[in-house]
């Protein structure tokens, strides 16, 4: 069934299915609904049991693919539709060292059948009954011991920083814990962890954390620290690019997808990011030799992941701390509010107005000299009697 059938019989566009299925969006309400009964429909019509297709429990992206025994490969992110490349992974873990290493932090032992690789692909690969026998927490270890080595040696080709690095990944991992059953949903549990620790990785905020502002020690090979030099040098958007497609293998299209742009955005990156490359090495001008190159750099580089059961700790007391400040938060606004409504006053009174200097009023004065006509007058008065019987009454003129 092509996406536009899909679409038409979900009753979306075939851009909203392309979506679902690159991860990009997540179906909804009536949608999310619609999409289920189809593809549940689908599975009855295959003969499928309930339990398979894309409706899966929590546990279903997990490890069950039987590993042939002394076999090895390079520990890296699976692509989308099946495919692995070696590129930017380590080479010697085995699928049994992987297991061993998931079960070291599981509450209980990892089954047998469960003690092997990751399938390469989307969890509707594994075999009926295994995923059922993990829990999720040996679930997310198996994950973790699969994806973890090999996505510390592609950040740190990102950063350019091992600490960094190794705390980009332990960040992504304890987000995917705390979104477990979302991540075991997904169809490439791997690539949606590899998104969240790239984002992190390349967070313009770092600059100002006082343990990134120096410098640390370079490659200890010549060749290495100028291949590393020239990849720090590129902007992080085709940095990225350039790691995804001729590092860890994926395509133009899941390449665009993951780094959240266009086909063409994603191919101009790639070509500029190629060509900056090959003007300071030509003889990485070949993307062949580039992607072994690659691989090899990462190889170089002793870096250890650290055990999954602590990055679930950590994940747990991260969410422990939030969660008690959020409810310690709201304890403080609702006892302020209390006390504010306790201490308020229950009716209006207006305050009394300070004083002020009335203005406009002319000030006192101090009576002054008397003009000629005042003193005759003063002097007339004093001539007359006061107190005899005459009196002064005006003359008439």
């Amino acid at each position: 069934m092509t996406q536009a059938q899909l679409g038409a019989r979900v009753g979306v566009s075939r851009e909203t299915v392309r979506g679902w299925e690159t991860g990009r969006s997540t179906p909804a309400g009536r949608e999310r609904e619609a999409y289920a009964k189809l593809l549940n429909a689908v599975a009855r019509e295959k003969g499928m049991t309930a339990g398979q297709g894309t409706t899966r429990p929590a546990q279903s992206a997990q490890p069950a693919q039987p590993a042939q025994p002394g076999s090895r490969r390079a520990v890296v992110v699976a692509k989308p539709g099946g495919a692995v490349s070696p590129a930017v992974g380590t080479v010697k873990e085995t699928a049994q060292e992987a297991a061993q290493e998931a079960a070291k932090g599981a509450p209980q032992e990892i089954p047998q059948e469960a003690a092997a690789e990751i399938p390469e692909g989307t969890a509707e690969e594994t075999p009926e009954g295994t995923a059922a026998a993990l829990t999720p927490a040996q679930a997310f270890d198996a994950l973790y011991a699969f994806c973890a080595p090999a996505l510390v040696r592609q950040t740190y080709l990102l950063t350019g920083r091992r600490e960094l690095a190794r705390e980009s990944v332990e960040r992504a991992f304890q987000l995917a814990w705390e979104r477990w059953p979302e991540v075991a949903r997904d169809r490439d549990p791997a690539s949606w962890v590899r998104a969240a620790a790239y984002e992190f990785a390349v967070s313009p905020w770092h600059r100002f954390r006082l343990r990134f502002r120096h410098p640390e020690p370079p490659a200890a090979d010549a060749a290495d620290r100028v291949l590393m030099a020239v990849l720090l040098r590129l902007p992080p958007s085709h940095r990225r690019t350039l790691l995804l497609y001729d590092g860890v293998g994926l395509g133009l299209p899941e390449t665009a997808a993951e780094t959240e742009a266009t086909t063409p955005a994603a191919a101009n990156r790639l070509m500029g990011a190629r060509e900056a490359v090959a003007a300071h090495l030509p003889e990485l001008a070949d993307p062949e030799a580039l992607h072994h190159r690659l691989a090899e750099l990462a190889s170089t580089e002793r870096l250890r992941a650290a055990q999954p059961s602590a990055v679930r700790l950590g994940s747990e007391r991260r969410a422990r701390f939030w969660t008690r400040a959020a409810i310690a938060f709201t304890v403080a606004l609702i006892g302020s509010t209390a006390l504010t409504l306790r201490t308020a006053p229950t009716k209006y009174e207006p305050p009394v107005p300070a004083g002020e200097t009335v203005r406009g009023v002319p000030p006192r004065m101090a009576p002054g000299a008397l003009s000629e006509a005042e003193q005759e007058l003063r002097a007339k008065l004093r001539e007359e009697l006061q107190d005899g019987p005459e009196r002064l009454v005006p003359l008439g003129r």
